[in-house]
């Protein structure tokens, strides 16, 4: 499965083409889809700019997506850094009349457990996000881990070597727990492509988009989420020996 990852915290400056009001992510999420995607992974934004997990603005979000693209799983992040923040985050998405498929949920943050205890609760599927072994560790002695819907290895090293080295100490702790729970892989700028061929490698499902690099496997910068969502789809089905620079570039985002 390829998720396509539109926005994140990036703004414009990063890339012109970053998605943040319901109709932007409602299109590019149509674009994604055709473009190879299975699954979107989305932030949204206030009037402001600014991610939030309001639950007016989640509605919004997620009805405008779904118009598009009926039947596409949709996930939203839930990561500290959102507002309203703390506890309060955990009180939002109580308040959610308009719930997500899935929510991601990063253990290296304190409330973790009660936010995928409250995500399942309410019927929501729960990625959990996992930068470091260490997270791993707290992973597996949750009740809930087996519940959860997919792992997420989350690689923030920007050294190549030292990215697939933490991916593959998460992966052994993850093997020791023997938990039957799908595993999607990624990087971050540097690291994108990287972990995604070893994704691919490896069978795990994998994750692309403005949220996570804005470079195609070339090197150049792409024209937006559906070029990058269309590098991947190719990349999938090439030799895995295959040199990133021979990846085609594609346009179209």
């Amino acid at each position: 499965m390829l998720q396509a990852c539109l926005n994140g915290s990036r703004d414009k400056a990063f890339h012109a083409d970053t998605p943040f009001t319901p109709a932007e992510l409602a299109f590019q999420a149509e674009m994604v889809i055709a473009a190879g995607a299975g699954e979107l992974h989305v932030h949204p934004r206030d009037a402001s700019g600014a991610e939030t997990l309001d639950p007016a603005h989640v509605a919004a979000t997620l009805t405008a997506i779904r118009a598009r693209v009926p039947g596409v799983p949709v996930g939203l992040s839930t990561h500290g850094g959102i507002a309203p923040g703390g506890k309060g985050r955990l009180d939002a998405v109580a308040g959610w009349t308009e719930r997500p498929d899935y929510v991601s949920v990063n253990l290296i943050e304190d409330d973790a457990p009660e936010m995928i205890a409250l995500a399942l609760k309410r019927g929501i599927g729960v990625e959990a996000g996992l930068w470091s072994v260490a997270d791993a560790e707290r992973f597996v002695k949750l009740a809930e881990a087996p519940k959860c819907l997919r792992i997420l290895i989350e690689i923030n090293e920007q050294d190549e070597t030292e990215g697939l080295a933490a991916a593959a100490g998460i992966r052994t702790v993850l093997a020791r727990a023997s938990l039957d729970v799908p595993i999607l892989q990624h990087g971050l700028d540097a690291t994108v492509w990287p972990l995604y061929r070893d994704a691919l490698l490896r069978g795990l499902d994998g994750r692309i988009g403005l949220e996570d690099g804005k470079h195609l496997p070339n090197g150049d910068e792409a024209e937006g989420n559906a070029a990058l969502i269309k590098a991947a789809f190719l990349m999938s089905r090439v030799p895995p020996n295959l040199a990133p620079e021979a990846i085609p570039a594609v346009g179209g985002g």
